[in-house]
């Protein structure tokens, strides 16, 4: 924003300097062997400012700026009171080639071309005639030139910055899609852990039904519990997979238990970490490998980024949700676009219906909110 600004009031003092310029031509008396403007002053200042102002609004209002510009011009040969090759067009048409699509802008630079040679071509060989057939046709074709010039800057930085938004947006699919299978590599460990205990349990249960019935009964509660859960983590994972892939070996799966390990290593690194954590005793592993997650990308970027010293830490559940939160007290370095780990952290909390929130604090510093519902309709 702060950019725009600063383009804004360049525009702006460009615009004051050709109006200037062309009261200046106004007032010539010519020594310089060019025609003289002979108008009233009133006509002359209408002329600078059609000139010269618009310039001031070329990023906001790219079209009609343009087309008041040529007009101005324009007019400006046709009253003898140019003396440069129509800079001030050039500079409109670059914003109308910078902001517009060609089936747009192609059409408003023609016409303005054609204005523009016009214009200059009478006031040169007919209106009063300072120029030969030649010369008038070879300024005009230099104005041409100027014009044309300033536009196809303008459609060059235009298309760059259209290829600048795609590489970004094909980076960001390669993201997102890497960060699903590795989630989807993670959940199918819980998936099958869940499953292998689902095994015994079955095989303790007919071991001992005959033996000890309420020991079976046990295993059999167990084993509902485990495999709704198995199933839910089944849902995230066909949630997320988009193509087949086999599951690495990423060893264990980290849990809430390993909460207080990153804040330890975290105050290693020289960040003041408060926490409050406060979960249920047993929350679904997926959920728990969320959180896990979450937290700990956030503590990586407060160490990597963040100028301030101290960051809080807020894991509690209300109303079958858990919420994450980090702030850190200093301000983010600036620049650059989201990274790998912002859309990795969203991608998780979106794989079980979830709210995901990530910008500067209100009272300063940086922030991060993650909910995550866990009941049985967590995942639809």
């Amino acid at each position: 924003m702060s950019s725009r600004r600063s383009l804004l009031a360049l525009d702006a003092a460009a615009a004051a300097a050709v109006c200037a310029a062309y009261l200046v031509f106004a007032s010539f008396d010519g020594s310089d062997g060019a025609p003289v403007f002979t108008g009233p002053a009133w006509l002359a200042w209408v002329t600078a400012a059609a000139v010269g102002a618009p310039i001031a609004v070329r990023r906001i209002w790219p079209l009609p700026c343009a087309a008041v510009v040529v007009a101005g011009c324009a007019a400006a040969a046709l009253l003898d009171l140019t003396r440069e090759p129509f800079v001030p067009a050039a500079l409109a048409l670059y914003a109308v080639g910078a902001s517009t699509g060609l089936r747009r802008s192609v059409p408003a630079l023609l016409a303005a071309l054609a204005v523009l040679g016009a214009g200059l071509f009478a006031g040169l060989y007919v209106v009063t005639p300072s120029e030969g057939l030649s010369g008038a046709l070879g300024l005009t074709g230099a104005v041409g030139v100027v014009a044309g010039g300033g536009w196809a800057a303008g459609a060059a930085v235009r298309r760059r910055r259209e290829d600048d938004r795609r590489t970004r947006a094909g980076e960001q699919v390669r993201l997102v899609s890497e960060e699903r299978m590795r989630i989807a590599r993670e959940l199918h460990d819980i998936v099958s852990h869940n499953l292998s205990l689902i095994a015994v349990q079955a095989g303790v249960a007919g071991h001992v039904a005959d033996a000890r019935p309420d020991r079976a009964r046990e295993a059999l509660r167990s084993i509902e519990s485990t495999s709704r859960e198995a199933l839910t983590e089944m849902r995230s994972v066909l949630t997320v997979l988009r193509s087949d892939a086999a599951a690495g070996d990423l060893g264990p799966v980290p849990g809430l238990d390993g909460l207080e390990a990153l804040f330890e290593r975290a105050r290693a690194a020289g960040v003041r970490v408060s926490s409050e954590v406060d979960v249920p005793a047993r929350l679904p592993a997926g959920v728990a490998l969320a959180v896990y997650r979450v937290v700990q990308e956030s503590l990586t970027n407060v160490t990597r980024h963040s100028r301030g010293g101290h960051c809080s830490v807020s894991v509690r559940h209300d109303r079958g949700a858990v919420t994450a939160e980090v702030v850190d007290d200093g301000p983010p370095q600036s620049g650059g676009e989201p990274g790998h780990g912002l859309i990795g952290m969203r991608e998780r909390v979106l794989v079980y219906g979830g709210s995901f929130a990530a910008g500067p604090a209100p009272g300063g510093g940086f922030a991060v909110r993650a909910v995550l519902p866990y009941g049985k309709d967590a995942t639809r």
